[in-house]
């Protein structure tokens, strides 16, 4: 039987015979089509989930390594706090130094580090944040190495000295790069690498202190003193490693270069676009943002518009409130606090010291979790209030329980409870804040001006520490530094804004519509980004 027509071929027979798939009806036919079709979207699909996921994979990896190669230079700052704590005790017997040059001789690296910190704004915004990071660490080589071999107390400070200028670079730099590498839904998590990093360094030299005690007096603080040449090499071979930062590159007019590093620190390109354009806008490099090409950038700090002085206000304010409260105080002079609390033994001393090196450094890790989570402002309310009792209960058990075990434990706690909500608050966020509230045209300048804040106040509170502590005692101290952390609580409230989950840019115009704006629009748009993103 044969059969003819537009839809059909010939079939011969019913059930025997070949049958193609041609002599089905047109519409089977595009049925089976439709359902290939379907299968190989499902597999284009499939490839280029996994194909943005690994994107995703790779450029985490690759900010995660920019953001710990920047912060290495923060473990020398972290290292010097913590092994001078202990090495100081063996340079007072074998230079023979008085209690006044033991002050100087701790608290003058944080006063020259205000000179480092000061031109490194000028420097990172000339030859760049990378290869700024990378001076700063062979000036505290030289430092270092003249500390070690100093044969007297001249020596030694000229050996401070250069350290001092090399960790203010260092230190102001660092959150000042990471913050403009990173993506913004991660920022204030990387930001807080160098808090990390300065509280390792802490532990390490904690542990050097401890580890080399028993050796000589005229060797072993040389040694504790050499170590911390280990991590400034290891800033050499991040240089290799870690890219420019792209806004640096755009206000040089390296767009291209820009646009080829954030295509490494983000995971898409639409997103590398946004921000490159919005980067630009700040800049001044297109055509609605010319107008303030031919003023200099001190002259804009020195007489501030509206807008920028509340960014100064709160960089600078926060900057100091992190110091004066008394942490560098309590991290230098730990051994001799301990000492007021009953405790003997130089052995004891320092694995006292060695505790509180640990619980910092564990409690910054957890600041680190929450940062992007939980908020700035939050987290700054727990550390304030925390710090606030912790610093009077040690005011407490210094002053009416004595010598006693209950007054040794009561203070080892108190003080670990302290560095622990410092760890937690103060102590990343205040740097957080700092990189990232300031806009591109004066971020490394006005960080700098918030860095010399910060080690102004470490400087005086470490070089009268002592004479304070024998005037009023270090009870009478504590009550002081318990008294000034009660006002940071109120700082906090009235003069820091929330930064969470906004990118640089809008955190610029939310200060240039003052401080009541803070809310609402800019948060919901940030929201509405992040949806679309996933």
């Amino acid at each position: 039987m044969g059969i003819h027509d537009n839809n059909h071929i010939t079939v011969n027979g019913v059930f025997g015979g070949d049958m193609d798939m041609s002599a089905l009806p047109l519409g089977s036919k595009n049925k089976y089509k439709r359902m290939d079709s379907e299968l190989t979207d499902g597999d284009d699909d499939s490839h280029h989930h996994h194909q943005l996921e690994d994107r995703r994979k790779t450029t985490r990896k690759f900010v995660l390594a920019c953001a710990i190669f920047a912060s290495l230079n923060n473990v020398l700052l972290g290292y010097d706090v913590g092994v001078m704590s202990g090495a100081i005790l063996f340079i007072h017997q074998d230079l023979n130094i008085t209690e006044v040059q033991e002050e100087i001789l701790v608290g003058i690296l944080s006063i020259v580090s205000i000179f480092g910190s000061l031109a490194g704004g000028r420097v990172s915004d000339a030859i760049g944040r990378k290869w700024a990071m990378g001076l700063a660490a062979v000036i505290f080589q030289a430092g270092a190495a003249v500390m070690a071999a100093a044969p007297s107390f001249e020596i030694l400070m000229i050996g401070r000295i250069l350290a001092g200028i090399g960790i203010g670079f260092g230190v102001m730099i660092a959150p000042v790069y990471i913050a403009e590498i990173s993506p913004t839904v991660a920022r204030g998590s990387l930001t807080s690498f160098p808090e990390i990093f300065i509280n390792i360094g802490i532990l390490l030299g904690y542990v050097s202190n401890y580890a080399f005690s028993g050796l000589p007096a005229h060797i072993n603080w040389r040694i504790m003193l050499v170590v911390g040449i280990v991590p400034s090499v290891l800033i050499a071979f991040a240089l290799f490693v870690i890219p420019e930062s792209p806004r640096w590159l755009v206000v040089q007019n390296r767009v291209e270069e820009a646009r080829s590093v954030l295509l490494k620190t983000n995971e898409n390109d639409a997103e590398v676009e946004e921000r490159l354009a919005e980067i630009q806008l700040a800049a001044g490099n297109t055509t609605d943002a010319q107008n303030h090409e031919d003023k200099p950038v001190w002259r804009e700090l020195l007489s501030p518009s509206p807008a920028l002085r509340r960014m100064l206000l709160t960089g600078f304010g926060i900057q100091c409130y992190q110091q004066v409260t008394g942490i560098d105080a309590t991290v230098y002079y730990s051994p001799e606090i301990f000492k007021a609390a009953g405790m003997q033994g130089e052995s004891k001393l320092l694995a006292a010291t060695v505790a509180v090196g640990v619980t910092k450094t564990v409690f910054i890790l957890v600041a680190t979790f929450l940062i992007d989570k939980v908020g700035r402002k939050p987290l700054l309310y727990a550390s304030t209030i925390g710090m606030t009792a912790c610093l009077f209960t040690v005011a407490i058990s210094l002053s009416l329980l004595g010598h006693g075990s209950l007054g040794i434990a009561l203070a080892i706690l108190s003080i670990c409870g302290n560095v622990a909500f410092f760890s937690v608050g103060m102590g990343p966020v205040c740097w957080v804040l700092t990189s990232e509230i300031f806009p591109i045209r004066f971020r490394a300048q006005a960080s700098a001006l918030g860095a010399v804040g910060n080690r102004v106040c470490s400087g005086l509170v470490a070089m009268s520490f002592l004479s304070v502590s024998r005037a009023i005692t270090v009870a009478g101290t504590f009550f002081l530094f318990s008294a000034i952390s009660a006002t940071s609580v109120a700082f906090v409230y009235m003069i820091v804004p929330e930064t969470k989950g906004k990118s640089l840019e809008q955190i610029e115009k939310m200060f240039e519509k003052g401080y009541e704006s803070q809310g609402g629009e800019v948060q919901l748009g940030d929201a509405e980004r992040l949806m679309q993103k996933q």
